[in-house]
């Protein structure tokens, strides 16, 4: 028989937070799937509320053939929306949707969509992440 014994730390008491931080990146590739799916609820609200017809294609990260349209919408019911209001979903993804496509580029999202991604990866983010969620690390910063 063998016994193992395992150094076990939060991320405060790492002594290496940065190895944590790594194995993070390294291993969870949809720590923001939670705001892609909220994209895509406010283009489908957004359809609801003006219309028409939209497609998508949409992703974390800076992705080759991402797009979002919409066609055959009432341009009138988009310019009667309060923006600042979120009200499609009432995430803040309203707001850059529903400008966007006033100004021809409902695109627009992504960038913020991307930006927040890259927010969610930062050493800062996953901190917060660990702490809040308690995360236990072993000495090489493997996540245990």
């Amino acid at each position: 028989m063998r016994i193992i014994e395992t150094k076990v730390y939060t991320i405060n008491e790492h002594p290496n937070k940065e190895r944590c931080f790594e194995w993070i990146r390294n291993n969870c590739y949809d720590l923001n799937q939670h705001s892609v799916d909220q994209v895509i609820e406010s283009i489908e609200a957004l359809s609801c509320e003006i219309g028409g017809t939209f497609d998508y294609s949409i992703s974390q990260v800076p992705a080759r053939g991402e797009y979002i349209t919409f066609e055959g919408y009432d341009k009138e019911q988009l310019c009667k929306l309060s923006a600042y209001d979120c009200p499609l979903t009432g995430y803040y993804w309203d707001i850059d949707l529903i400008f966007g496509l006033i100004e021809g580029n409902p695109s627009k999202v992504l960038d913020s969509l991307h930006s927040d991604t890259e927010y969610q990866y930062s050493n800062e983010a996953l901190f917060e992440l660990c702490e809040c969620n308690g995360y236990e690390f072993d000495e090489e910063g493997n996540f245990i």
